[in-house]
């Protein structure tokens, strides 16, 4: 990756409806070249998806929060697999320190949160986990 793919994706952070032509204007670049990187970072992997994120006002009801989960043991992999088929699981992060992971949570209210919560929590290989719920965003 060089300096032109870091500047490309950080174009696409910001904006990621940009169009190739606008894209390749800004870089200084044909938009074939824009086209063939982005083409290749997609193959690649780089980028793994183009989404939408929406402000919590646009979407009133909607809960949301993060949780922090401990593992017991060596049930990392066993307990990842089992969190990306959570339909209310949105990211799940690894991290280091106290908890091992930082998981995102979505659901359209308090009730199916809660159930969601509980079901986590019994799952095998959770020793221990801390739940916020996320109020407002604000970028920086």
């Amino acid at each position: 990756m060089d300096d032109t793919d870091r500047k490309l994706l950080k174009l696409l952070h910001g904006n990621a409806r940009l169009p190739v032509a606008s894209l390749a204007s800004i870089l200084g670049v044909s938009r074939a070249t824009v086209q063939k990187r982005l083409d290749r970072m997609v193959g690649e992997g780089t980028i793994s998806a183009f989404t939408v994120v929406t402000s919590a006002e646009a979407e009133p009801g909607r809960v949301r929060a993060i949780m922090m989960i401990e593992i017991e043991g060596e049930r990392s992999e066993t307990v990842l697999m089992a969190l990306r088929r959570f339909p209310e699981v949105t990211a799940v992060h690894t991290t280091n320190g106290r908890w091992d992971l930082i998981v995102e949570l979505r659901t359209d209210g308090l009730d199916t949160f809660d159930k969601a919560l509980r079901r986590i929590r019994e799952m095998k290989g959770i020793a221990s986990s801390e739940t916020s719920l996320l109020l407002s965003t604000h970028k920086g």
